[in-house]
């Protein structure tokens, strides 16, 4: 009896042992898996990238390396330095949690993943891509392994609908116009929710400042554009953008186009634009000082739950929810200095 017994429970103790490894080859094979497909898919974003020619442009000099970090980029594009400071990132993050009510985001076009990074912080399940392989290679400590190489034209790696929001912040502007339509479309593809966006525009908006041609059109065509009126939407032609020192496209701005342009390319893949939404969106960045720079656009996909545009805490400026950043101080000493407490509202 003892015999058999001592047997039985080899038998179970060798089946228990078979179990656990088939788990560790199992795991193995399925880390090995994602690393592959991982693999296989920068492979299609970097190819797609060459085939653009623009995967050389945002290497490490674009975001600072071997630069002047003081700020004299001498007139070339890029950043003389690309942190979490100088990208507002906090003010781009505290402004998403705020205004929408997101379980997943993907950040287009994140770079090095500061907002991924201010995102996952603040509770969010945040994930970024972006065609610079420099700028994945370069992930900030809270944005790694949730960011990755794609590109839009080689199709995002993610499912339809995966995230209710959807971000591309200064992103846009650098894809050839003929390839404008093509990366909406896969934005829309992967957007169950909402999109955001900032993209340098021209032209009046429907929900805050408008933009303008001067840094965006070379400085000697900049009266020949003002003169044809509101009506008319771009794209500048390649021979009229701004150039920087080298006589490249400034800050490899290949899109420079009207709001009205933009939007009509969202309208052809369903999505309805926002003003209300973005009203909201301009009234918390203004103690910054940065709406009239932040051309902003949100569209809404087919379909989107309404309440994922509900805004936390209505009526409390980012400051007052804790947001921290030199712009805010920098400004309301301003304010202080020039006696003005009073609380600025953009117009209806």
């Amino acid at each position: 009896m003892r015999h058999r017994d001592a047997l039985v429970s080899r038998v179970r103790q060798a089946g228990v042992e078979l179990a656990a490894a088939n788990r560790r080859v199992a795991t193995w094979m399925g880390v090995a898996g994602r690393e592959l497909t991982t693999a296989a898919e920068r492979g299609r974003a970097l190819a797609a990238a060459r085939a653009e020619s623009i995967d050389s442009t945002y290497g490490g000099s674009y975001f600072g390396e071997g630069r002047d970090a003081s700020g004299d980029r001498r007139g070339a594009s890029g950043y003389a330095r690309y942190d979490r400071t100088a990208s507002n990132a906090d003010i781009a993050g505290w402004l998403l949690w705020r205004n929408f009510r997101a379980r997943r985001v993907l950040d287009v076009g994140c770079a090095t993943g500061h907002l991924v990074e201010v995102l996952r912080e603040m509770g969010v399940e945040a994930e970024g891509c972006d065609v610079s392989p420099y700028a994945i290679d370069h992930a900030v400590p809270g944005a790694r392994g949730h960011v990755r190489v794609a590109n839009l034209f080689a199709g995002l790696p993610w499912a339809d609908g995966t995230f209710d929001l959807v971000t591309a912040l200064e992103t846009l502007e650098h894809l050839p116009p003929a390839r404008v339509p093509e990366a909406v479309a896969e934005l829309s593809r992967v957007c169950s929710g909402y999109l955001y966006a900032t993209i340098p525009s021209f032209g009046p908006s429907c929900s805050g400042p408008g933009g303008w041609f001067e840094g965006k059109v070379r400085p000697e065509r900049v009266d020949a554009y003002r003169a044809l009126g509101e009506t008319y939407e771009g794209p500048v032609p390649e021979a009229d953008l701004a150039r920087d020192a080298r006589g490249d496209p400034v800050e490899g701005h290949l899109t420079i186009a009207s709001f009205g342009w933009w939007t009509k390319r969202f309208a052809e893949v369903g999505m309805v634009r926002c003003p209300d939404v973005e009203k909201r969106l301009y009234v918390d960045i203004e103690p910054a000082a940065l709406a009239p720079y932040w051309n902003l656009y949100v569209f809404r996909a087919p379909g989107a739950p309404p309440d994922v545009a509900e805004p936390r805490h209505p009526g409390r400026t980012l400051a007052e929810l804790g947001l921290s950043h030199p712009l805010l101080e920098h400004h309301a000493a301003q304010k202080v200095r020039a006696g003005d407490d009073r609380d600025t509202v953009m117009p209806e």
